[in-house]
């Protein structure tokens, strides 16, 4: 088996997104968005560096008209086709030159076809969310669709004053111009471009103080009912850190749109749920723990190869039961056992590690990641499991992980062999039974 090899999953998962001939370091975009023809007219400046001699590279950019493309300033030639921008630069770019790219844009920009329906920027009742993953950003902005490929970003958006805008990392500027207001957000830990996100809607706002700072961006009608369904959020960030580590950015945002959403939605340093994950009653509180715990397991550590998914929904799903069991509900134990009854009845046809592109977000690679986590954690004890999660956190802050790395992680941490335990759970289609 060739291992972390870094093109082994585009070959086989997304073979039509991204371009190994370069690296990104920083996005600087420059929006402007009218709500109700849902028209987005964009620059876009990638500050990059090349990884091989280039005379030609791609970006992954949906259906839009382009106005220019600006290679170190000067024009360059493109072909724009398939939701491939093929940019010829003026001169070719050597092995470690850096460079910068300027594609101006204009159109209306929908969600990118997938076997998941429809991916990135999303037109709502009133106003518009994205949801990225895992390959739905060239939906808005152009990029180098890479989830190993992570970035700083700039974020400016124009909008008409009545609506609210919210983006990855820290507000850094507003500003009204008659009739329309500018947000800026920068984003300064190195993010995957799927997991960049705009949101725009009527919302208001509500500041939780504390560490880190908390952010609730929801529509007025639903303001009691939102903040008693994340009141014990600052709870659980406490009982994720002392299990995971220190929360990994600098603030945390929740927005709730005003619409019904199928699933919550996960971006870097933000959480978007529909106003039917609220009841005023908690009900959905498990999915505001999976979200937020998507922030240390996905967001700072992401994946660097697609069929390494359950690094991500695993873990995140462990962590609902984990919150349970630290805010006294059902123990993770008991979580364990009737999720283990229920994929028992289910086919035994799954490979966790690799599953298949189509089986990325199949609910068996959530719950059989989850049962693979406490399983390691009864095999190893308390005592070495989470002392190792906290390592695995801290040594790829910010950056990319394979299951290879976590296993041989864990089989530093155990007291025994872990071989069997993940050749089983990991690479074997059978369901083994729990400790």
């Amino acid at each position: 088996m060739i291992e972390d090899a870094p093109g082994i999953e585009r070959c086989t998962y997304f073979p039509g997104h991204g371009d190994d001939g370069y690296r990104v370091g920083h996005y600087d975009l420059e929006l402007d968005y009218r709500v109700g023809p849902n028209r987005l007219s964009g620059t876009a400046r990638l500050s990059a560096v090349a990884t091989a001699p280039l005379v030609r590279f791609d970006l992954d950019l949906g259906p839009f008209r382009i106005g220019k493309i600006l290679v170190d300033g000067k024009p360059g030639r493109f072909r724009h086709r398939r939701d491939k921008l093929h940019v010829t630069p003026p001169r070719p770019l050597g092995s470690g030159q850096r460079f910068t790219v300027e594609v101006r844009y204009t159109g209306n920009p929908r969600p990118v076809s997938s076997p998941w329906g429809g991916l990135g920027w999303e037109q709502l009742t009133d106003g518009s969310l994205v949801a990225g993953q895992p390959i739905g950003a060239p939906s808005w902005f152009p990029c180098n669709d890479r989830a190993d490929h992570k970035a700083s970003f700039r974020i400016s958006v124009t909008t008409a004053s009545a609506y609210h805008v919210v983006a990855n990392g820290r507000e850094t500027g507003r500003s009204r111009s008659g009739a329309s207001t500018t947000w800026v957000y920068e984003q300064d830990e190195p993010m995957a471009p799927y997991l960049a996100s705009v949101q725009i809607g009527r919302y208001q706002t509500t500041e939780i103080h504390g560490r880190p700072p908390q952010r609730l961006a929801y529509p007025s009608r639903a303001a009691s009912r939102i903040r008693n369904d994340f009141g014990r959020q600052a709870e659980m960030i406490a009982a994720f850190e002392e299990r995971f580590g220190p929360y990994p950015f600098g603030a945390y945002t929740v927005v709730v749109a005003d619409d019904e959403l199928e699933i919550p939605v996960e971006a870097q340093g933000m959480s978007i749920f529909g106003t039917n994950h609220v009841d005023g009653r908690r009900g959905a509180e498990r999915l505001v723990a999976h979200e937020l715990a998507h922030q240390w397991f996905g967001n700072s550590l992401t994946l660097a190869r697609w069929r390494d998914i359950w690094l991500h929904e695993g873990f995140a799903t462990y962590a609902e039961w984990l919150w349970s069991e630290a805010s006294g509900g059902d123990s993770a134990d008991e979580h364990a056992l009737r999720w283990h009854r229920r994929l028992a009845e289910q086919p035994q046809d799954l490979v966790l590690a690799d599953p298949g592109v189509e089986r990325i977000f199949d609910d068996r690679v959530y719950k059989r990641g989850a049962l693979t986590l406490h399983t390691l954690r009864r095999t190893m004890g308390e005592g070495r499991f989470f002392p190792m999660l906290r390592e695995w956190t801290a040594e790829h802050r910010h950056g990319t992980v394979t299951t290879e790395e976590f296993t041989r992680l864990a089989e530093r941490h155990a007291s025994q062999t872990t071989e069997a335990l993940f050749a089983s759970w990991l690479y074997g289609r059978r369901l083994p039974r729990l400790p």
